[in-house]
């Protein structure tokens, strides 16, 4: 059976997003073995193999190098973990290799897959702390690559004159799991989730999500202090920057990172969902999953001007560039009356489910099958890719992007 070998910056067990959804959903086709980034260890490198999930085996490499991410430096140490491990993790020669960080593009090394899939969610190379290579090794990649799929139409925009076969993939939803049917409620989630989230004060203005360069740090503090009666909880790992620089308001509620299993039951208590995103680099090109995932909760949302969401759900999503606006959208939507709140609850789940992961998996399954059709019979040999890539460039020491 054909194995998909995946290369991420993101852990699995980190936030539950598109890699998780849609390897999960392609793993009923080809067994899925992702590849993290290494982490650090005192002692000899060693790999950690988990199976978080059916078909989903999760590689964990540890060394004793310093360097982060997959950085040059890795490379000699990744190489031989991983070479040792291939055998008998993936056979000889029936796999494809699926990139979401052109960093890990050395480690196609002397791996001869049938075709390679880039799956470009995100343009790293504007995010915070990204490594000097990133858009040589993208550009290498783009090269080599037989399907290119973009998390959204601004990617797929960006991307789409670089390669002759780009798909624009949006990120999608997994609407019953947000929709919480009185029928399927779980007690024991619906308690932790009152543990934890507590018996704040309404109404409640919710994020869920990744809080780093992207998040709209003073917005948020500028509503907290104009509305001291309304109570912002934000759920969220912090990355790359600093937790001290965080308002801690009063009414600002900082839970950090919770299960996706207990988003949905966390979400049924807020009144409005919002989307700070800040408007720079680091968001041009953003398609945030988590819009989605607010609309088949039944939830308004309000959200600054990214392009994505606009575009695709300027509809039915208020946008606001700044805390003035935010603030108006707000009360508006706290004013509705409860026949005009049910009505809109209805309308955006609707719009929810026109968005399915499960759509979006057979789209990349088809995508996969076409490229392994039309792949030639005999993959690059590896001098071929050392020939795409930039020459060695010592990489800034910064923290990892997963």
């Amino acid at each position: 059976m054909t194995h998909l070998v995946v290369f991420s910056h993101l852990r699995w067990n980190f936030v539950y997003q598109r890699p998780q959804h849609l390897l999960s959903r392609l793993a009923r086709h080809y067994p899925v073995v992702y590849v993290e980034e290494p982490l650090p260890t005192a002692g000899e490198a060693y790999l950690e193999s988990s199976q978080p999930s059916a078909g989903i085996e999760v590689l964990r490499p540890y060394t004793p190098v310093g360097a982060p991410g997959f950085h040059d430096d890795q490379l000699a140490s990744l190489d031989a973990l991983l070479g040792n491990h291939w055998p008998t993790s993936i056979g000889d020669d029936d796999y494809v290799v699926w990139f979401y960080t052109p960093m890990a593009l050395p480690l196609l090394g002397d791996l001869r897959p049938r075709a390679i899939v880039y799956d470009c969610m995100d343009e790293l190379s504007h995010f915070k702390n990204a490594p000097r290579q990133m858009r040589q090794r993208e550009t290498a990649l783009l090269k080599l690559a037989d399907v290119v799929l973009t998390g959204g139409p601004s990617l797929y925009e960006a991307k789409r004159a670089l390669h002759p076969r780009t798909i624009c993939l949006p990120s999608a939803v997994d609407a019953d799991h947000y929709a919480l049917d009185p029928s399927r409620i779980d007690p024991a989630r619906a308690e932790r989730a009152a543990e934890v989230q507590g018996s704040t004060p309404r109404p409640r203005l919710g994020f869920f999500g990744v809080i780093d360069e992207r998040f709209d740090v003073p917005l948020l503090a500028q509503m907290a202090e104009a509305e001291p009666d309304w109570e912002f909880v934000m759920v969220g790992p912090v990355v790359k920057i600093d937790p001290a620089a965080l308002p801690r308001n009063p009414n600002i509620r900082w839970l950090g990172q919770q299960p996706y299993e207990l988003l949905p039951y966390l979400i049924a208590d807020w009144d409005i969902c919002l989307m700070p995103f800040a408007m720079n680099e680091s968001t041009r090109f953003i398609s945030p999953t988590k819009t989605l995932e607010y609309l088949a909760a039944g939830k308004p949302i309000v959200s600054t001007p990214v392009r994505d969401v606009i575009g695709m759900f300027g509809d039915v999503v208020r946008v606001a560039a700044d805390a003035d606006g935010f603030l108006q959208a707000c009360r508006e939507l706290l004013a509705l009356d409860p026949s005009a709140q049910r009505s809109a609850s209805a309308a955006t789940q609707a719009r929810a489910r026109q968005h399915s992961w499960e759509n979006a998996a057979a789209t990349a399954h088809q995508a996969v099958e076409e490229a392994l059709r039309l792949r030639p019979s005999a993959p690059p040999a590896r001098k071929s890719i050392d020939a795409n890539l930039p020459s060695s460039d010592v990489l800034p020491k910064v923290a990892s992007m997963g």
